[in-house]
């Protein structure tokens, strides 16, 4: 996020944007259906965070729960963070063995911009989810884990 007028700018450091996440990610996003946040508290560097997706409607996905690891790195937000689902889930963007959202499957990762936030990540995953190539993909059983 940049600041500022007639043409100047000013960015926004690291952790001023974190906090500014955590504070949206725990009120919920939208319709509710996606949050996250951090998973340690203690953490003073904010890299371990936790997002939830609810699945979207008239999809395979609809109503499941899926949990998610993203880790945002010291050069977090000029590069994406890593991304990785915690429950099993089928997916054209989702390494199989892994949970890991490969960055060339999944266009936001690819084509990051520092205005992204990580709920642009999981807005996108959630609609991923409902894409042809998805929505009636076979998946593994409900609650099992990578």
């Amino acid at each position: 996020m940049t600041l500022g007028s007639g043409g100047s700018s000013v960015v926004v450091p690291r952790n001023f944007r974190l906090l500014e996440e955590l504070e949206r990610g725990e009120k919920g996003i939208g319709d509710g259906t996606v949050s996250y946040g951090m998973d340690d508290a203690d953490d003073i560097y904010m890299r371990s965070w936790t997002g939830t997706i609810i699945g979207p409607h008239n999809s395979v996905h609809e109503g499941r729960i899926y949990q998610l690891k993203l880790f945002c790195d010291k050069d977090y937000p000029e590069k994406p963070p890593s991304v990785r689902f915690h429950s099993r889930i089928n997916m054209t963007c989702v390494n199989h063995e892994t949970g890991v959202v490969e960055p060339k499957k999944f266009g936001l990762l690819s084509n990051w911009q520092r205005e992204y936030m990580m709920e642009d990540i999981l807005t996108q995953l959630k609609k991923e989810m409902a894409a042809p190539q998805n929505r009636k993909l076979v998946q593994p059983p409900e609650g099992t884990y990578f």
